[in-house]
C-alpha cells in the first residue's frame, strides 16, 4: 500500500510539475569549439531556472536533433532560452522557421545576450527588427557578389564554373562508347538527364 501510495504521489508532483509553465534550455556549439563553451552555456542555463536543457555539440550547417528535442518537448505557456541567437539558428530562414514552430505551440522564446524575450510584446518587435537586419544585411552581400561578378565579366577576369556534365563530357562519351543507355549513365555519374542528351547530341554532332 505504501509503495503505490509513493507512486501516486511521484505521478502527482510529476504531472502537477509539468502542467506548470517550464523554462527549457537549448546550448549547442560547434564541433571545432572546446567543451567548456558548451559547459558554459549549461551553467548559465541552470542558473536562470530552466528545468531541463538540451545539449549538443554539431557543425552549423548539421542536423540538430537536440533542438528538435526540445521543441518537441515544450508546450503552450513554457519557453525556449538559449544564451545566444547564434547558438539556436544558422540562418535567418531557420530562425523564422523555428519561431514558426514556436508561436503554432503557444512557446517564448528568450536569447539572453540580447535581452529578448518574445513572451512580451517589446521581445517580439526586437526579434522581428533583429530578422530584419540580418536579412538586409544577407541581400547586401548578395547585391555586392552580383557587382562583383558583373565587374569581373565586364574586365574579361569572369569564366564562371564549368556545368556538371560539360566537366565530365569525356567520362559521360566513355560510358556510351562502352553501351550503357542515357538512363545507366544518369544513374552512374548522378548528373541530370538533360544534360547528359546534351553531351550526346554535341558528340554525335561532333563526329
Amino acid at each position: 500500500m505504501d509503495r503505490i501510495r509513493s507512486l501516486c504521489l511521484r505521478t502527482y508532483w510529476t504531472e502537477t510539475d509539468r502542467i506548470a509553465p517550464m523554462l527549457v534550455g537549448y546550448a549547442r556549439t560547434s564541433t571545432l569549439e572546446q567543451d567548456a563553451g558548451l559547459e558554459a552555456q549549461v551553467r548559465d542555463l541552470r542558473a536562470l531556472g530552466c528545468q531541463r536543457v538540451y545539449q549538443e555539440q554539431v557543425s552549423s550547417v548539421a542536423p540538430r536533433q537536440q533542438l528538435e528535442a526540445a521543441v518537441n518537448f515544450a508546450r503552450e505557456g513554457d519557453t525556449l532560452v538559449v544564451t545566444k541567437l547564434d547558438r539556436l539558428a544558422r540562418s535567418v530562414t531557420h530562425l523564422g522557421r523555428i519561431i514558426e514552430m514556436l508561436e503554432g505551440k503557444g512557446v517564448a522564446l528568450r536569447i539572453l545576450n540580447l535581452g529578448v524575450d518574445t513572451a512580451t510584446p517589446t521581445g517580439k518587435l526586437m526579434l522581428n527588427v533583429l530578422g530584419g537586419v540580418a536579412q538586409f544585411e544577407r541581400e547586401m552581400m548578395l547585391e555586392r557578389q552580383r557587382e562583383g561578378i558583373a565587374k569581373a565579366k565586364g574586365e574579361g577576369r569572369y569564366k564562371g564554373r564549368k556545368p556538371t556534365a560539360r566537366a565530365r563530357a569525356e567520362e559521360i562519351q566513355a560510358l556510351s562508347e562502352q553501351g550503357l543507355s542515357m538512363n545507366a549513365i544518369v544513374a552512374k555519374l548522378g548528373i541530370g538527364k538533360g544534360s547528359v542528351h546534351r553531351v550526346l547530341a554535341a558528340s554525335k554532332s561532333a563526329a
